[in-house]
């Protein structure tokens, strides 16, 4: 029977997965090697009765081996971030402020320790930044009950996990940025949340004057997170000595920045204009890298001698700590997003003995405020 141009499959990668040669498969399940070749190969749409004995021979129900393409749907969502025209991208999706997300799998945005699963493929793209998605399953629900947090914090996935424990149905989507980044992010509507860690040293306030800044006109609340030490990160033993960010200069050490909007830099910049320390003078100042653990990776390594960082980043990575600043990481959600069921189910967890010993063993957090509401705009 000639294929059905609707009809797919993945009789091969599941083969091969098995270690089974198309011969093989053709012995166990009663065909010929042809007609192994023919379906593979699209050009031979298998009778009811070879499609059954397929996936028996193969261990697997007969939906793991076809289906029809015009079944999965396809919806219009707006890129979260820009893309060569044209490019074909694996995407992870969500629904946020009643539009779909579509967040480009591309480089470190698609891995944590390992490859982070695809909802769909981009099929086309229909303006400056829409794309039409292929979804790769019929599951909706999942997507309708994605939460995405836009931030930098380690411990962000930590609870995110805590939290898919107690709400099965519930996915957390949390992308890498920093402070600055995560709350235009969540103004341009690609997040739920927004977690961030700044500083403003005129008002002595933390996040909430940046929040009004960028989210004018906007209304949003913001809920702490935790308190954390930060610091400088030194080699184990701290072998140069260094005590200060001044022994930064003296000592000739070398270090690694971060880029503009993170909390880190602001930081390190800060304390270098309290002490009247040009930024020039610190060797590698102009080095950037884009997340803690990176900062963390290049002193262990020996590339350099120090950087801006948490102390729990320092206990997770075995390094020396020297404390500069305390500072508050909140979440900032708008308003409208607080009566959305999957946001109302992550918060809820903020109380959760679990949560709350995941961050304590990490060190270097004070969780005392955690889930308070400490401004709103």
């Amino acid at each position: 029977m000639k294929q059905d141009s609707d009809l797919r499959n993945n009789l091969k990668s599941i083969r091969t997965r098995l270690g089974m040669s198309q011969q093989d498969l053709a012995n166990i399940a009663s065909v010929t090697r042809q007609t192994i070749s023919g379906v593979e190969s699209g050009q031979y749409a298998p009778s009811v009765a070879i499609t059954l004995r397929l996936a028996k021979a193969l261990g697997c129900q007969v939906e793991d081996l076809f289906w029809l393409e015009r079944d999965l749907p396809e919806i219009e969502a707006v890129l979260a971030k820009p893309v060569s025209n044209g490019q074909q991208l694996r995407v992870s999706m969500a629904r946020v402020g009643g539009q779909w997300i579509a967040y480009p799998l591309i480089g470190k945005d698609a891995f944590r320790q390992d490859m982070i699963p695809a909802d769909g493929e981009s099929t086309s793209q229909t303006g400056t930044n829409k794309v039409r998605v292929r979804l790769l399953d019929d599951n909706l629900d999942t997507l309708h009950n994605t939460v995405v947090i836009a931030g930098c914090a380690p411990v962000i996935s930590l609870w995110a996990r805590a939290t898919e424990r107690w709400h099965p149905q519930l996915r957390v989507q949390y992308n890498f940025a920093n402070s600055m980044a995560a709350l235009h992010s969540l103004c341009r509507g690609e997040a739920h949340i927004a977690g961030m860690h700044l500083y403003d040293p005129e008002t002595g306030e933390y996040n909430t004057p940046f929040v009004r800044d960028v989210l004018a006109g906007k209304e949003a609340v913001l809920i702490t997170l935790g308190v954390w030490e930060e610091g400088l990160l030194l080699k184990s033993g701290n072998p140069m000595g260094i005590r200060t960010v001044t022994d930064l200069v003296s000592l000739g050490a070398t270090i690694v920045n971060r880029e503009i909007g993170s909390g880190s830099r602001m930081l390190l910049e800060q304390t270098l204009q309290k002490e009247q320390i040009p930024f020039h003078a610190v060797q590698g100042f102009d080095n950037i890298l884009k997340n803690h653990q990176d900062v963390a990776q290049a002193i262990l390594g020996g590339v350099v001698d120090a950087g801006v960082s948490t102390a729990s980043v320092a206990t997770a990575f075995g390094l020396g700590f020297i404390p500069l600043h305390q500072s508050r990481y909140d979440l900032v959600i708008l308003k409208e997003y607080l009566e959305v069921a999957p946001v109302q189910q992550l918060l809820s967890t903020l109380g959760h003995r679990l949560v709350h010993s995941q961050f304590e063993i990490l060190g270097g957090y004070d969780i005392s405020k955690i889930g308070e509401v400490v401004a709103t705009v």
